[in-house]
């Protein structure tokens, strides 16, 4: 049967009695004649054998067992065998490589019809035929397959080769965000003395484009003359890196300098320009160099610069300011500068002000209907509209669209009290604080940059008044949203979001017999939220609210030890009057309402701040707190004026954790444990509001 098979593929067969040579039949014979003896009685007689489908095998192995097929059978392969043989005799002479040639050659061009013959003839041909020839690869066919796993190699080894680098590159050669944390330390310089200005003009803003709010600051100093009686003082404006703290410029000034304000620009392309406002006179610098542009001289000046539409059509905005007016009979005046030239547009407008006490604003405000309103007073909040306030400086009407547009709403207001002005808050109480109730406003909140003051002319506002009430004032119509009652606010309050509901919360701190109690209040009703007491730190400062990473604020305010953990932590007994001589020690904590159970105490320092603020890094995401500190002298020279800045992520890293005690309102009376709260506060970071 085999030989027939040979014959029909065109094969030759092989002797068994040549040594060193092939026979593809009796090779699957040998090597699958172990592996059938048990397993041949099982297949069906009818030719569908090992030789089929089920897999490679010889027919010889149904004849070739003892006792099992007819001897004709036998015999009748013998003869198959020996025609065969004769029929290779019959071959012209080659070589054996030329011989296993053509069996692969015969080999691969009859695969296919040996296969359509494997499905007529189910004795076993094909599949014996193909099992012995693909043994026989050519060195071709190797070198290819060679080739072939050679490339598929290369394809598996070349991406995981580049991955494993780039991984190794990332991890040791290119420094990350937290290893540049490390590597800046905080820096604080000495400028000047803190016989100046109190607290003294502080100003942030980005002037090298390098995505880091740079320091502005009013500096105070003496000259070296030995003899007291003979030093004099010297007023300049200086510009620091809040990266290193370098000095970027220094302009000197005649006078101490009350407010800088920086942001104008007249383009795009250009600087941006800084004002540097002194009693009686405006200086506008070039923010990146501090060189003078232009300067107006006025006269007692009360109030930072107000940024205004543009009221000239040079689609330049324009500023206003509050002066004392030269008839003391009357109370302010309100002047309007050229945003463009710097010079004074018209003369100021006097205001004959019925009220008394602290000067309020001035503020300006958009109405729904885009009306644009003055908002300013003494003690009390009046509004007056900006169109009146052009025309009665000018003498010319106004030119420009945004003051054309009237508010009848808020026109309806001036009928019922017979004069100029709009009431949106007038009672026995003093007014101490008005601000706008929109994030980041306070805190040296005077950039003049047109896209930051946008939002804080459209809101409603907060109001504190009788120096213990505090409301939220509607724009819509004038009236309260809610009303919350404490001890005697002392500073303005932060504006952050304590919680999750979208409306910025009020945090705010008051003081009474040596105890500071910290408060925050919903913004939404005016319900308490948080409240913590601690040691009275003897210090006036702004609490600063910054945004987070997670949705909610993280608020940074000074001081002493929280009331109830000093008593748990204090066992020891002094003697009367050490404790009183030692120094006052301030802490700054952070404050997150994801753990309001939980301070972090960034750092202490027996300096006393006098005013402070944020600077943000936007590719870092990280935020700098700057602080103006006086820090007493040994002698008698005056207290030195420190300039302080401190990363907040790489002090956080270094922050212990102060848990409160059980009489604080913190809301929360589960205790997470130190790791829990480490890697919280770890992974925070500080984005512009």
């Amino acid at each position: 049967m085999a030989a027939a098979l040979s014959r029909a593929l065109k094969l030759p067969g092989k002797k068994g009695s040549e040594l060193g040579e092939y026979d593809p039949l009796t090779q699957a014979d040998s090597e699958d004649e172990s592996e059938e003896d048990d397993l041949v009685l099982n297949y069906p007689r009818n030719g569908l054998g090992r030789d089929s489908c089920l897999g490679p095998g010889s027919s010889k192995l149904r004849g070739g067992r003892s006792g099992r097929l007819v001897g004709a059978k036998d015999e009748a392969q013998e003869d198959e065998e020996e025609e065969e043989d004769e029929w290779r005799e019959r071959l012209p002479s080659k070589s054996r490589q030329d011989r296993d040639d053509m069996k692969s050659t015969q080999y691969w061009s009859q695969r296919d019809s040996g296969r359509d013959r494997a499905g007529e003839d189910r004795g076993g041909g094909g599949p014996m035929g193909g099992a012995g020839l693909g043994v026989h690869s050519s060195d071709a066919e190797e070198k290819r397959m060679r080739m072939k796993n050679a490339v598929r190699s290369a394809f598996f080894l070349v991406p995981l080769v580049c991955a494993t680098l780039l991984v190794l590159l990332c991890a040791f050669l290119i420094p990350c965000q937290k290893g540049e944390l490390g590597k800046r330390p905080q820096w604080e310089k000495a400028l000047g003395d803190a016989g100046g200005v109190t607290p003294p003009a502080l100003a942030l803003w980005d002037v090298n484009g390098d995505s880091v709010e740079d320091v502005f600051l009013g500096v105070t100093e003496w000259t070296n003359d030995t003899h007291p009686t003979q030093r004099n003082k010297i007023y300049s404006a200086v510009a620091l890196s809040a990266v290193s703290g370098r000095e970027l410029w220094r302009k000197a000034m005649g006078e101490p300098v009350m407010y800088i304000q920086c942001g104008l620009r007249y383009s795009s392309q250009l600087s941006p320009l800084c004002l540097l406002i002194s009693k009686s006179i405006l200086i506008v610098v070039n923010g990146t160099s501090g060189k003078n542009l232009t300067s107006v001289q006025l006269k007692n000046i009360e109030s930072q610069a107000v940024l205004l539409p543009d009221l000239e059509g040079d689609s330049v905005p324009d500023l206003l300011i509050a002066t004392l007016p030269a008839d003391e009979a009357l109370d302010l005046s309100l002047t309007l500068i050229s945003g463009l030239s710097g010079t004074q547009l018209g003369r100021p407008v006097p205001f004959n002000l019925t009220g008394q006490g602290k000067l309020i604003g001035p503020l300006l405000h958009e109405t729904p209907k885009g009306a644009y309103y003055i908002l300013f007073g003494l003690g009390n909040v009046e509004a007056i509209s900006l169109r009146d306030i052009y025309v009665r400086a000018t003498g010319k009407m106004p030119v420009t669209q945004a003051l054309k547009i009237r508010d009848p709403g808020w026109e309806e207001q001036k009928k019922t009290n017979s004069s100029s002005f709009i009431h949106v808050y007038r009672g026995s109480e003093r007014v101490d604080f008005l601000l706008p109730l929109v994030a980041g406003f306070g805190n040296n909140h005077n950039s003049l940059d047109t896209v930051s003051n946008l939002n804080s002319t459209r809101s409603d506002w907060v109001v504190v008044y009788g120096s213990s009430k505090l409301s939220v004032l509607k724009q819509r119509d004038m009236r309260k949203k809610w009303t919350f009652s404490s001890a005697p606010i002392h500073s303005q309050p932060a504006l952050g979001h304590y919680n999750d509901d979208g409306i910025l919360d009020l945090f705010f701190q008051h003081s009474a017999n040596g105890i500071m109690e910290a408060q925050v209040i919903d913004g939404a009703n005016g319900h308490l939220l948080w409240s913590a007491e601690f040691v009275c730190p003897r210090l006036v400062l702004q609490t600063s609210a910054i945004s987070t990473s997670t949705g909610q604020s993280a608020f940074l305010f000074w001081a002493s030890e929280p009331i109830n953990a000093q008593r748990n932590a204090t066992k020891t007994t002094v003697a009367p009057g050490v404790a009183a001589a030692e120094p006052l020690i301030r802490k700054l904590f952070l404050l997150h309402s994801a753990y309001p159970t939980i301070l972090l105490e960034l750092t202490s320092t027996t300096d006393t701040a006098v005013t402070s603020a944020v600077s943000y890094e936007e590719h870092q995401k990280d935020a700098s707190y700057i602080t103006v500190s006086s820090r007493p002298t040994t002698d008698s020279e005056p207290s030195a004026r420190i300039v302080k800045s401190m990363s907040l992520r790489a002090a956080i890293t270094k922050g212990q954790i102060v848990r409160l005690g059980e009489g604080n309102k913190t809301g929360a009376p589960i205790k997470p444990g130190v790791f829990e709260v480490n890697k919280f506060f770890r992974r925070l970071s500080f984005k512009h509001q």
